[in-house]
């Protein structure tokens, strides 16, 4: 259950709109607990999804919200297919692959999801699309206003459309230098290096991907077997600041010759007294152009 506040994280809507949706236009039926206070469930949320959605079109306001879901459903499906502009389209995608996720809904989000992909391409999805929505669901599911279920049902399809998409590159022939791929140990969220791979590989790079939860001994092992010239690893979970600075500095001593590139937390991250042997990449273009310098050499 949910309460107007919930409503604001979710939809982007300030509360006053909302509440004028819910007193004016009747759209938002609140139930009340005992005293008086009220609360959502997950129909309305999934309701005012699509009312704000529908809002950008040329529709007014009162006949949105007196429209029935499957009215405003054909409405929205029609607009998608209408020539709009790419930023009206990206909100499209985005609010319903949001729906979509809260309804357990998986053939209508791996088909959207793979609409967008076919369209925009998979970078273009995962900067605009992708990243903002795996990071509003995990803003979401600690408020509790998702399941931690939801999350990973939508991580799953992403991860699969990542993978189908790598799977489509050649594999590179060289035995040159290669990008070493890995998350630390119990570090598990995985989304952001595979993405990761699949520039490296589009990029016809050599990659030995370990994923997630790698002790430093596979790490010794693995450079030890091959020709790494660069070293790739995301931190995403919270951590005491001193510990993840202790694993920088033992990383980057025992692999003082290689390019060690850090991404994740950006809190975190900040706080950190790099090593020379370890940069930051803090945005998709920052890493495309060390991909690029990586290439030229």
């Amino acid at each position: 259950m949910h309460t107007i506040s919930d409503f604001e994280q979710l939809s982007g809507i300030h509360t006053h709109t909302n509440r004028m949706l819910e007193r004016r236009h009747k759209a938002l039926i609140p139930h009340r607990y005992v005293g008086n206070t009220r609360y959502f469930d997950d129909r309305q949320q999934l309701r005012l999804l699509n009312i704000v959605n529908t809002k950008r079109t040329k529709l007014k306001i009162a006949i949105i919200c007196t429209s029935s879901p499957q009215n405003i459903q054909a409405v929205l499906d029609q607009q998608n297919c209408e020539t709009v502009s790419v930023n009206q389209k990206i909100v499209f995608y985005f609010t319903q692959l949001l729906s979509f996720a809260k309804g357990y809904n998986e053939e209508e989000f791996s088909d959207l999801l793979t609409s967008c992909i076919t369209n925009y391409g998979l970078k273009y999805t995962y900067v605009n699309i992708i990243h903002p929505l795996l990071v509003r669901l995990g803003l979401m599911w600690r408020k509790d206003s998702i399941c931690a279920v939801q999350e990973h049902f939508s991580i799953n399809i992403v991860r699969q459309k990542i993978a189908v998409a790598t799977d489509s590159l050649p594999i590179a022939k060289t035995k040159a230098a290669a990008w070493l791929l890995f998350l630390p140990e119990n570090e598990e969220q995985e989304i952001g290096l595979l993405f990761a791979n699949y520039l490296l590989r589009h990029a016809n790079i050599k990659v030995i991907y370990l994923g997630a939860n790698v002790p430093l001994s596979s790490i010794k092992q693995a450079v030890s077997k091959n020709n790494i010239t660069h070293m790739l690893l995301f931190m995403m979970q919270q951590r005491l600041s001193s510990k993840a600075q202790e694993y920088i500095n033992i990383l980057a001593d025992n692999f003082k010759s290689k390019h060690i590139e850090l991404a994740g937390n950006k809190e975190l991250i900040e706080t950190l007294q790099l090593p020379s042997n370890v940069k930051k990449i803090q945005t998709v273009d920052d890493f495309e152009r060390m991909i690029k310098k990586s290439n030229d050499k």
